[in-house]
């Protein structure tokens, strides 16, 4: 069985197999780029007539058609075609049957190699922008949380074993640090983004006397591209977009990593609403993490996006080839995630309950308070590799003797060094511990709070 006549269709001497035209279309996952083929479209008539390559009359009814065609999609009033291919084609054809002879004209001076790098450029700049919009609201909740829990005092970690006492504040603002760096990185990819790639045609650009400026302003691109050939044939700007939205997904599974330990009650360091959880169809007592489970796992979707599109291009010869039909699937998948991923995070950290008291319990244990009793000895000018060996003799013997370093007499510190006066017994107090980290960077309260403030201040700005 076989389809109708094609707009490319002079040359070929029988019509194309129903088989073939199911394969290779596209149509049922690029029609979401309707808003910006037809943008791109009105920016495109609005140049040629500018440059009287098609008339000013034609122009005006090709604009009108495309507006009447946008207005119908939006309304859920058209029907797309698979026999149509693509976007492209979907609009063109039903551009050409609803204002004649004109809509055949919109094609003159480019590609559907152009127009869908295009396209492609339009959708990332707003997605993007949104993406980054989530980025900075949950930015902000954090903030808030580190502003209410700034007394809160917990364990901080390595190779997940007690390290030393922190401020929670100080932990949800790694992360804030952490989405500030993701934020400048999509902001970066948003200026490699927008350079104007329409007039590159399908490869070597046009004959026609185009204007490529004049769509660039139309479009408010500040560039045009500068190699026709690079402009069709790579899609580096779309692996490095999925790159940046891979790192944020990493910082987000980071995040849920320690949100589940923590919501188990070995830690019993945080309560997830109910609302953010799920249960168990046999084990009527659970209450499961699911949400960020979910996060953490959809993090090696976005990495499989990734991976799809570097392996994609890495073997693809000059120029455009019909394998680059197959970037859109795993970009759209990667930036849908992402976004759902940012609210429903955003949702349920904004309704998880940190247990302040079951932290300071946990960052007063361990020996957590080692490194200060080390740093005083410092103060008292023994050598740090010498103190770090009598703490570590400490820290030995209490394990012997089923102690901690605060249950220590000062008579027992003075075992192994004369250097102990009274004063060691405040410096193993967790608080005191993260306040004596005071200087830019450090987790003391009164560097964290000013940290908050500069965020406040800047959030948007970032």
């Amino acid at each position: 069985m076989t389809t109708g006549k094609k707009p490319w269709g002079g040359r070929f001497q029988k019509p194309t197999a129903e088989s073939v035209e199911k394969f290779t279309s596209s149509i049922h996952y690029d029609q979401r780029l309707y808003p910006y083929d037809i943008e791109g479209s009105i920016a495109h008539a609005t140049m040629l007539a500018g440059q009287k390559i098609i008339s000013k009359n034609d122009a005006t009814k090709i604009v009108s058609g495309l507006k009447s065609i946008l207005k119908d999609i939006q309304k859920g009033n058209f029907k797309f075609d698979p026999s149509d291919e693509d976007i492209h084609m979907a609009v063109e054809k039903e551009l050409i049957r609803r204002i004649g002879e004109a809509g055949g004209k919109l094609h003159s001076a480019r590609s559907r190699n152009d127009q869908i790098v295009l396209d492609v450029r339009l959708f990332l700049r707003t997605e993007i922008g949104s993406i980054i919009s989530f980025l900075k609201n949950l930015q902000s909740t954090l903030v808030g949380l580190a502003k209410e829990e700034i007394k809160t005092v917990m364990p901080g970690y390595t190779h997940m074993q007690k390290a030393q006492p922190v401020l929670l504040s100080h932990y949800l603002l790694a992360f804030v640090e952490m989405f500030s760096r993701d934020v400048q990185r999509l902001n970066e990819c948003i200026s490699r983004i927008n350079i104007l790639p329409l007039g590159s045609a399908a490869l070597a650009g046009t004959g026609l006397p185009i204007n490529r400026n004049v769509t660039a302003g139309v479009l408010n691109f500040p560039a045009v591209s500068r190699n026709s050939m690079d402009t069709v044939a790579d899609r580096d700007f779309v692996a490095e977009c999925i790159f940046a939205v891979s790192l944020v997904m990493m910082h987000l599974s980071r995040f849920c990593e320690d949100l589940i330990l923590w919501s188990s009650e070995e830690f019993g360091f945080v309560e997830i609403s109910d609302a953010y959880t799920t249960g168990s169809s046999i084990m009527p007592q659970k209450k499961n993490p699911d949400v960020a489970e979910l996060i953490r796992g959809k993090t090696a979707r976005v990495y499989g996006d990734l991976l799809t599109i570097m392996t994609l291009l890495k073997g693809l010869p000059m120029t455009y080839n019909r394998d680059l039909q197959e970037d859109k699937e795993p970009l759209f998948d990667a930036v849908d995630t992402i976004k759902d991923c940012l609210s429903i995070f955003t949702e349920m950290i904004r309704n998880t309950k940190f247990k302040a008291e079951n932290m300071y319990r946990a960052a007063g244990k361990g020996f957590s308070t080692a490194t200060d009793v080390a740093e005083y000895l410092v103060g008292k000018g023994v050598p740090f590799r010498e103190a770090h060996e009598i703490v570590g003799r400490i820290v030995s013997y209490c394990l012997k003797n089923k102690k901690e370093l605060e249950n220590l007499t000062l008579k027992e510190y003075q075992n192994f060094n004369k250097c102990f006066k009274n004063d060691i017994k405040s410096i193993t107090k967790p608080e005191n511990s993260v306040n004596a980290r005071k200087h830019t960077g450090g987790t003391a309260t009164n560097t964290v709070m000013q940290r908050i403030r500069e965020f406040e201040k800047n959030i948007g700005k970032i």
